[in-house]
């Protein structure tokens, strides 16, 4: 019995310490689901928001000094898989992503300082 304590015991002592030492990644305000790339950083204020259940279009900036947007391009075409997101490809400087009944755009507005504008908005 004592030995059956002592197992959950460090079960439960490991479980917790793995949930603190684990940061969740932030997300884009205004966005459900869609992470900030580490080394970029919301602009606040510049979030446009607008629709209703049938169309909808919802815009943040993101900027970062110390990467490039062949690191956001990788980040985001291998983060967004997993949440749901299917690549469609690259057209100039925008990624292009669709989900159900979106669309979901990153476009590089400027180099330095990094400028990525992030779009979703209904297909139609």
């Amino acid at each position: 019995m004592l030995k059956k304590f002592y197992i959950f015991f460090f079960l439960l002592a490991g479980i917790t310490l793995a949930a603190q030492g684990a940061k969740a990644a932030p997300f884009i305000e205004g966005f459900e689901d869609i992470p900030i790339m580490s080394g970029l950083k919301q602009v606040p204020g510049d979030n446009i928001s607008f629709g209703n259940e049938e169309t909808r279009l919802v815009e943040a900036i993101l900027t970062g000094t110390k990467v490039g947007f062949k690191k956001v391009e990788a980040f985001y075409t291998s983060t967004l898989p997993q949440l749901g997101w299917t690549y469609q490809g690259k057209r100039d400087n925008t990624l292009i992503f669709y989900r159900e009944s979106e669309v979901l755009e990153i476009a590089r507005e400027s180099v330095k300082p990094l400028t990525v504008r992030i779009t979703i908005k209904s297909r139609l």
